[in-house]
């Protein structure tokens, strides 16, 4: 283990480079944490360090939530997890861009890019945005005013949050006045399907037994749009499910106009590369996605996929 010293200057300079060195622990908070980890910096008095996380939890201490020092030793593991706790701080109140996180964490733009798609499944951009959509999401239910809420969540413009959100940011606020909802129902084998779309895409399926329950929670879901049957329209999307469903198309590549968090664009992109015909548990989808510990999570995610068939 360094100098303590050296490990102090490590700590007041957030230096990942010493990260698979020592943890050092915080007496106030009861807390350990990496040297590189962009927490409140503590007192000296207050830090004592340790050279392993077994050490400082023996000592009473307990690990810290945002830069996770017991995370995979992985290098590239613990490299994502800041990257993702540094956008998760500023996304709302910078500009980030690729640049922006090449110059913070030493990295050119290329490596960067591609070690952080390939862990996460996403680019550094999409994740920027995934956290600004649910800093908006919250902002509209208290901010005065629409612009004051898009401004809030790090938005640029009132067509950048459109663009990103998916709904004009209005209509998003009064449960989506304004927007035009179409669907179209069927039975089939398993039980009744409803596909439900915008003009930008897909927006709901559903299977159930009782037709007028799903037309009713379609319409208590957006309870402020305009929302009316349209068989015509909605045919050739509605016959890819129901092939879908048959078996006859294993994979369906429709429009898609729905929202969701980094995380859950990381599950639902898991469950789209299971082969069809297989099952995986969450905990398995857990795993394939870097997240071992977030089996409730990804049941969660699941749960919530307004578009699951």
């Amino acid at each position: 283990m360094p100098a303590e010293d050296i490990m102090w200057q490590a700590v007041i300079s957030n230096d990942h480079t010493y990260d698979r060195e020592f943890v050092y622990a915080v007496q106030s908070t009861g807390i350990f944490c990496r040297p590189s980890c962009k927490s409140r910096r503590p007192l000296r008095q207050n830090v004592t360090f340790f050279s392993t996380c077994a050490e400082a939890e023996q000592a009473g201490y307990r690990p810290c939530k945002r830069c996770t020092p017991k995370a995979a030793t992985d290098p590239q593991v613990n490299l994502i997890s800041q990257i993702c706790a540094y956008i998760d701080t500023h996304a709302t109140t910078e500009k980030i861009t690729l640049h922006t996180l090449a110059n913070e964490f030493h990295l050119s733009r290329y490596h960067l890019q591609r070690t952080f798609k390939a862990a996460m499944g996403i680019s550094p951009h999409q994740y920027t945005t995934a956290v600004r959509n649910n800093a908006f999401k919250n902002h509209l239910k208290e901010s005065t005013t629409v612009t004051e809420a898009i401004y809030n969540a790090g938005f640029e413009s009132t067509s950048t949050a459109y663009k990103n959100t998916g709904i004009q940011p209005a209509s998003y606020r009064k449960g989506g006045a304004g927007a035009t909802i179409r669907y179209s129902t069927a039975q089939t084998d398993p039980g009744i399907v409803l596909v439900a779309m915008t003009k930008r895409g897909v927006c709901s399926v559903g299977l159930g037994d009782d037709r007028d329950a799903m037309i009713a929670a379609l319409h208590e879901e957006f309870h402020a749009a305009e929302i009316t049957e349209d068989k015509d329209m909605l045919a050739d999307a509605l016959e890819t499910v129901l092939q879908h469903i048959a078996g006859d198309v294993p994979h369906i590549d429709l429009p898609l106009d729905i929202q969701a968090t980094a995380f859950q664009k990381r599950v639902w992109e898991a469950l789209r590369d299971i082969p069809y015909g297989e099952t995986r548990t969450y905990g398995e989808i857990a795993a394939a996605i870097g997240s071992p510990k977030a089996a409730r999570a990804v049941g969660n995610a699941c749960a919530s996929n307004p578009v699951a068939l």
